[in-house]
């Protein structure tokens, strides 16, 4: 059992995706910023959901943290959905569903699995826009007997793309006229309906129409999967940092990810990703130590360190974020952003400043007492 645990807990690389994570379908394209009349029928759902406090970006956090909690970097170094095995892919869905229903408490249905303003309605996921399959409980159909709905149901359809940072959710009435049809193969060849393996079917083009697409259609920010956009070379000094005559350690690791990566926010699941180990937030702090004489800092969201995020117009890390960037001391008259710390002035270094050869070292600062001009 020992040895199962070591190899599972082994520094892990990963292979750039060779094939998109999925596709949108030219008849199933939306836009941004859609404008679309309210259909009676699916009101009570989209009032509930406009009337959710931060609808819109606790469901796309949502979508973030299940793919995340598949992908589980930390133990597994996997930053891609292309690097899932086809059962984690298959459970994708559900992990949506399930991470939907915690974050929003939404309740139990009668028929379905979610009941919303006192209605059923049930959550459908698609790596592929317009790809959800609809079971038969969800639709009346006289053919299917006891196996088919009690009603026409709704559903919530969701669609993200990692690899574009694109995501999509909308609010459909389910009816067997909407669902896909194929001509068949008798010689009279009529319509009859196009079920896969499992009896689903898939809503068929000419239902884009009927989907009511929450906050305007096309989203382009799915929180962002840093290791994925990373230019390859970057990522792979990152993922193999060691120091001379050492193997590569996770400590180095998130070091290098800090070096490589100024100027913008990391997130807790790279840092954990990258460094493969437990403490995602000793390991920011001891790459502070590491980069400091590098004039480099890594900025967190305790103590002195978003007054100085701000006072250098730079992202404002919040808990589980931290953000790095490479200091110069500037005099008092240097026009660029800047703090003051002890009486010195301290800029991002710009130009000719991020090839020195030989940086001042940054400053330490302090957790707890204010920075010069700072608020107490």
């Amino acid at each position: 059992m020992a040895a199962k645990h070591s190899r599972r807990n082994s520094f892990h690389t990963w292979d750039p995706p060779c094939e998109a994570m999925g596709r949108m379908p030219r008849e199933w394209r939306i836009q941004s910023g859609l404008t679309q009349h309210i259909p009676d029928d699916l009101a009570p759902f989209v009032e509930w959901f406009h009337n959710q406090p931060e609808a819109r970006e606790r469901f796309r956090w949502a979508l973030r943290d299940s793919l995340d909690e598949l992908l589980d970097g930390q133990r597994t170094g996997r930053w891609a959905y292309q690097h899932l095995t086809k059962t984690e892919k298959t459970y994708l869905g559900t992990a949506v569903e399930v991470n939907l229903t915690k974050e929003f408490a939404i309740d139990n249905g009668v028929d379905l699995d979610w009941s919303i303003a006192g209605l059923d309605i049930d959550c459908k996921f698609s790596k592929d826009l317009g790809g959800w399959e609809i079971p038969m409980e969800m639709y009346l159909c006289a053919d299917h007997g006891e196996r088919g709905g009690h009603a026409d149901h709704a559903a919530v359809v969701t669609w993200m793309n990692d690899d574009t940072s694109q995501w999509a959710a909308g609010i459909v009435r389910i009816t067997d006229q909407r669902l896909r049809w194929k001509r068949g193969r008798g010689a009279n060849g009529d319509r009859v309906r196009a079920y896969n393996r499992d009896n689903k079917r898939k809503l068929s083009d000419g239902a884009k129409s009927e989907v009511f697409w929450l906050w305007g259609g096309l989203q382009t920010d799915l929180p962002a999967n840093l290791l994925l956009q990373l230019d390859r070379e970057a990522r792979v000094r990152i993922l193999t940092a060691s120091l001379p005559g050492r193997a590569s350690s996770g400590q180095q690791r998130v070091s290098q990810l800090f070096r490589e990566v100024q100027d913008r926010l990391i997130g807790r699941q790279t840092v954990l990703t990258v460094g493969q180990q437990d403490d995602a937030p000793k390991r920011a702090r001891d790459a502070r130590l590491d980069l400091r004489p590098e004039g480099i800092v890594v900025l967190g969201h305790q103590g002195s360190h978003p007054h100085v995020a701000r006072q250098l117009e730079l992202p404002v890390p919040i808990k589980g974020e931290w953000i790095s960037t490479r200091l110069v001391p500037v005099s008092s008259d240097d026009a660029r952003p800047k703090f003051s710390l002890d009486g010195q002035f301290w800029a991002r270094a710009r130009g000719a400043e991020l090839l020195d050869p030989e940086p001042v070292p940054a400053p330490n600062l302090p957790d707890k007492r204010k920075i010069d001009g700072q608020a107490p």
